[in-house]
């Protein structure tokens, strides 16, 4: 079992993320990348660039369309979501930067319909680490990792645009993981 502050290379996973998603948009019209607030939509962006995309790039926060909203209310931190391209018909590439429960997936799914009907939604995530409650899987990934219930990943951006993920032990019995 991993040990807390243990450090993953965030940049090398990025690559291999990177080429895993160039290798599946290859030849595929109208491709777009959506990030997920906070990680995935930084992931996001460094892979539209990268894939020159940046025409058909959005971000999507899923605060509104969590299955535990009632429970957690609204959390201090919502972003705006923008999505300014057509997305019926374009094969959307859905980046999260950790992969668990599949409830932040299922979420941001339920807000691109809110913005049309894709063709086809692909999911790219930074690292799985498992653990999944619905039905959800990644067609791209970076690393999958086990960590034991008490841990969590943390993706963090430097003002270098570098990123990290650690792995966190979590502060309380009621602390959410990602």
């Amino acid at each position: 079992m991993p040990t807390s502050n243990q450090a993953y290379d965030a940049e090398a996973l990025y690559r291999e993320l990177l080429g895993q998603v160039r290798a599946g948009l290859d030849g595929v019209p109208d491709a777009a990348i959506v990030g997920i607030h906070s990680g995935g939509a930084w992931l996001a962006e460094r892979l539209a660039r990268d894939l020159d995309l940046t025409a058909r790039f959005g971000t999507i926060d899923v605060s509104f369309y969590r299955d535990d909203y009632a429970k957690k209310g609204l959390h201090p931190d919502v972003k705006p979501t923008h999505i300014r391209f057509a997305v019926d018909g374009a094969t959307v590439v859905l980046v999260d930067d950790v992969l668990q429960t599949g409830r932040t997936v299922r979420a941001a799914i339920n807000v691109l319909f809110d913005y049309g009907r894709p063709s086809c939604i692909r999911l790219a995530a930074l690292a799985d680490r498992g653990g999944r409650e619905l039905p959800v899987a990644p067609d791209y990934v970076g690393t999958r990792a086990e960590l034991a219930p008490h841990q969590s990943l943390c993706l963090q951006r430097g003002d270098d645009g570098q990123l990290s993920l650690t792995i966190e032990e979590d502060s309380s019995d009621n602390a959410e993981t990602v």
